[in-house]
């Protein structure tokens, strides 16, 4: 069931969101002239690679001058992906990751490859289930970037503040997940992007 729900919805969401994605494509190509898409590699079910497909928010090879986890405030941040990443909408062609089986809706986050190397044994079972969109850890850290603001080592900070907890809420899911978990954490996952855009408007 979780995977028809994936197939069924991805598609629905690719074909209702098109006229979004074409949008943000136009204002990423706009700024810089450079690709549309980051194709970064994760680790996926059973740590077999894969590549991410997220819009780009930074500078063309960004990777080549700083680490994989990123601060609010990251110089290689561009102008339009700092409001791209502030309503996640970097997240979107993630669908497509799903549509491919590549990834559920919801799952732990997929990590870079280095930080998968650093799993307990027990925290390797993560990788018996597909990465999602969201989990518990994404609703629990949406504000990551803002954790991360003023590091100068966010690879660091990232592991010591952050990781552990991540895993902590990501082994739970694994051990508790069901289709109507999968269902209320969709909706909360909603819920919370449209608290956040209420509180940005009062502001």
């Amino acid at each position: 069931m979780k995977r028809l729900f994936d197939i069924v919805f991805s598609l629905f969401g690719l074909i209702f969101i098109f006229p979004i994605l074409l949008f943000l494509v136009v204002l990423i190509k706009w700024e810089d002239g450079g690709p549309v898409l980051y194709r970064g590699v994760r680790v996926g079910r059973f740590g077999n690679l894969f590549r991410i497909f997220k819009f780009r928010t930074m500078v063309m090879d960004a990777e080549k001058i700083g680490g994989s986890s990123t601060a609010d405030d990251d110089p290689r941040i561009t102008g339009v992906g700092k409001y791209i990443r502030k309503y996640k909408l970097d997240e979107l062609p993630q669908l497509i990751n799903v549509l491919k089986g590549e990834m559920s809706f919801v799952g732990p986050r997929p990590q870079v490859q280095w930080a998968v190397e650093l799993y307990s044994d027990e925290e390797k079972k993560i990788l018996c289930i597909r990465p999602g969109i969201t989990d518990y850890a994404s609703i629990k850290f949406r504000n990551e970037n803002e954790i991360l603001k003023g590091s100068t080592n966010p690879d660091k900070d990232y592991l010591e503040k952050i990781a552990p907890e991540k895993l902590r809420l990501s082994l739970e899911y694994v051990n508790s997940m069901s289709f109507w978990l999968d269902i209320k954490l969709i909706f909360i996952t909603l819920r919370t992007i449209v608290q956040k855009k209420n509180e940005e408007k009062s502001k």
